[in-house]
């Protein structure tokens, strides 16, 4: 899968408060909480987002609570991935299941500024600076992690996989 957007740069340390506050946990349509993603930290950022759109990020991304709320209102939002120096655990593993796909690449997040053009290419963890012209290579995810991204997160896999036993 090849991906290609916007940059929109944070720091380190993005929590999840921030990602989208506890004030709309009670939300729980993904496009309603779309609208408030990332607004206490940059509240221009869903009138400037853009679909297709890319976060970069230094470390420790996704960080605090492990509210499954924060991946989502992310991808609702039209983020088609996240590039960081590192992510909190558990925000990975929510972020993958619910097909958010996500690239550790400290390189890439080093020389890549906000509003640059990046394409990824999934499947060889190849991020492309169109910008400036620099390659940058993550570590692609196993297949497995893969096929969850590319169903649309694990509940969309489980479903693809049901309907192929029952066929």
């Amino acid at each position: 899968m090849i991906l290609k957007g916007q940059v929109h740069k944070y720091g380190s340390n993005v929590d999840t408060d921030v990602i989208i506050p506890a004030r709309y946990l009670n939300v729980s349509d993904p496009l309603e909480l779309a609208k408030h993603c990332m607004e206490d930290i940059d509240p221009q950022f869903i009138k400037k987002m853009k679909s297709g759109d890319i976060i970069v990020a230094d470390a420790n991304f996704g960080c605090g609570s492990s509210r499954e709320h924060a991946p989502l209102s992310i991808k609702s939002a039209g983020v088609s991935c996240v590039i960081a120096r590192s992510f909190a655990r558990i925000f990975f593993r929510n972020a993958i299941n619910i097909g958010l796909p996500l690239l550790e690449s400290p390189e890439a997040v080093a020389n890549t500024k906000a509003g640059e053009i990046l394409e990824v290419d999934l499947a060889a963890g190849k991020i492309v600076n169109l910008t400036n012209g620099k390659v940058f290579i993550a570590k692609p995810y196993p297949e497995f992690m893969s096929e969850l991204i590319n169903a649309g997160g694990l509940i969309e896999y489980t479903k693809k996989r049901l309907a192929e036993r029952r066929s």
